[in-house]
């Protein structure tokens, strides 16, 4: 779950997800989807208004099953997690579930190998031909990283 601690998120909305670069990933995002797992934010601006937008962050949210939560003071919550340090969290959506019994509520990162949940799952080249040979070992690489080596000259092999 992130939090965000600027005083208004939203307000630029979000670009076209479907628009392409020339390496045919995602043109203006760094991943292929969302990795959190909820966003926290203070004040969430309903309309956006930015050139590049297609879309508002909350419906960006929906599409991908992600919840988010707004009207939170997002400082004393940071100010919270660190002097406590990092928390396992959870985000209720139902407001007729009964209280969750938080005694019973296990620690979702023990038994999970996070860096495959983020990896490629198959072998990718990209920049083919170029002339220094670079192996990416991906453990969550952004797709910026990508455009930047094979822009300098690199034929760059991504592996799980």
């Amino acid at each position: 779950i992130i939090t965000l601690t600027t005083p208004m998120v939203g307000n630029y909305g979000v670009p076209d997800r479907k628009k392409m670069d020339k390496f045919g990933l995602p043109a203006m995002f760094e991943s292929y989807k969302i990795h959190a797992s909820g966003l926290i934010v203070q004040d969430y601006a309903h309309h956006y208004s930015h050139w590049k937008a297609a879309s508002s962050l909350g419906d960006w949210l929906k599409e991908e099953g992600i919840p988010g939560l707004c009207d939170i003071d997002t400082r004393m919550l940071t100010k919270k997690i660190r002097e406590k340090g990092a928390m396992v969290g959870r985000i209720e959506v139902d407001e007729n579930a009964p209280a969750p019994d938080f005694t019973q509520i296990g620690n979702p990162n023990i038994n999970r190998h996070m860096v495959s949940e983020v990896s490629t799952k198959e072998i990718k080249t990209y920049g083919k031909g170029n002339p220094i040979k670079i192996m990416g070992v991906d453990c969550g690489m952004k797709y910026n990283m990508i455009r930047l080596l094979v822009d300098r000259g690199c034929e760059l092999t991504i592996v799980p």
